[in-house]
């Protein structure tokens, strides 16, 4: 099912509306993560086919080289700094919205934990929540527990 998530920097500089299908929403605790989101972890909505329309303002760029060695799009705002998109280079059907800049973050709960390897000791996950020591082998998991959740919250809003 198609939807539309909209959502802007900190300082309100750069405002986008993304459409697509949203894959999965999962918490990234690798030190990268701890870093860019000057957090515990890092969080990625993945939107597949996704359609991006920017509202105001330009994202500013930056490569990064992830542990696998693939690269990465960091997209955000030129003026507050704040995360807005990623993407791996050359992929063209998948986008990760960093979920924090949402105007609506109400349902979101993520799916499962990747890289709880280094997670910060003092936070503590649900037993029955997905975890991975790393980047799993595949996200298929984290793909159809995200479809559950998000199937069952349909459900009960009807």
């Amino acid at each position: 099912m198609t939807q539309t998530f909209e959502g802007h920097c900190q300082c309100g500089a750069v405002a986008y509306r993304v459409t697509g299908v949203a894959a999965t929403l999962f918490a990234c605790h690798c030190t990268d993560c701890q870093r860019q989101s000057s957090s515990a972890f890092g969080m990625a909505l993945w939107v597949k086919e996704p359609s991006v329309e920017l509202l105001s303002g330009a994202p500013k760029e930056w490569i990064r080289t992830m542990p696998s060695g693939r690269r990465m799009s960091c997209q955000f705002c030129p003026d507050c700094g704040s995360r807005l998109f990623h993407k791996a280079l050359g992929q063209t059907h998948l986008l990760s919205i960093k979920p924090g800049t949402l105007r609506d973050t109400t349902r979101l709960k993520p799916a499962g934990h990747i890289w709880v390897e280094s997670k910060q000791k003092w936070f503590q996950i649900d037993n029955d929540t997905l975890q991975y020591s790393r980047n799993p082998d595949s996200f298929d998991d984290l793909i159809c527990a995200w479809s559950a959740v998000d199937d069952a919250a349909r459900t009960s809003s009807n």
